[in-house]
């Protein structure tokens, strides 16, 4: 199975007088139009998911959709795990139903896209030193399922890269 994990794109900063309830923060227009550019670059790389899973946050379900969009993903779901915090072993777990799929995308947040790979790769979910931009991806290979540190990174990469593979032909 691939998972793929993406940090929503560029949200607007918090400030609780125009969103009292975090959740609703939506994607800023600079972010919905690079976030667009980087998905046509996913696009191009032929990647293609069973299952999209979005943090119910309006950030990260504005993100999928996108992805929907431009990457030609199918329609997100709701995956209410990524929307609430705790043990990454709550995502995990979670995702067992979706054991037999061939491929999963993740859109959600820090510090649980840093945390899930960590804990994938290493069995410890502060075990990897890993920044993620807002609108990053990455791409594991998990031969055993939600197992810790048996999982493999086939790549990561920044939106900037994603954006540069749109421009090319």
């Amino acid at each position: 199975m691939r998972l793929y994990l993406v940090r929503h794109a560029i949200a607007h900063d918090p400030d609780p007088s125009v969103w009292p309830d975090d959740r609703l923060r939506p994607l800023t227009d600079r972010g919905i139009k690079r976030f667009r550019r980087a998905a046509r670059g996913l696009g191009r790389l032929g990647v293609g998911v069973d299952f999209l899973l979005t943090s119910p946050y309006t950030r990260a379900r504005e993100t999928a959709q996108i992805l929907h969009e431009e990457a030609g993903w199918v329609s997100p779901t709701l995956f209410e795990p990524l929307g609430t915090s705790g043990p990454v072993t709550r995502i995990t777990e979670a995702l067992e139903p979706f054991r037999a799929a061939d491929s999963i995308a993740l859109v959600g947040h820090e510090p649980d896209m840093h945390a899930l790979t960590s804990y994938l790769l290493t069995g410890n979910d502060g075990g990897l030193a890993s920044e993620w931009k807002r609108g990053a991806v990455a791409c594991l290979e998990l031969p055993g399922g939600f197992v810790p540190e048996a999982a493999r990174l086939l790549w990561f990469l920044p939106p900037r890269a994603l954006r540069e593979m749109a421009l090319r032909k």
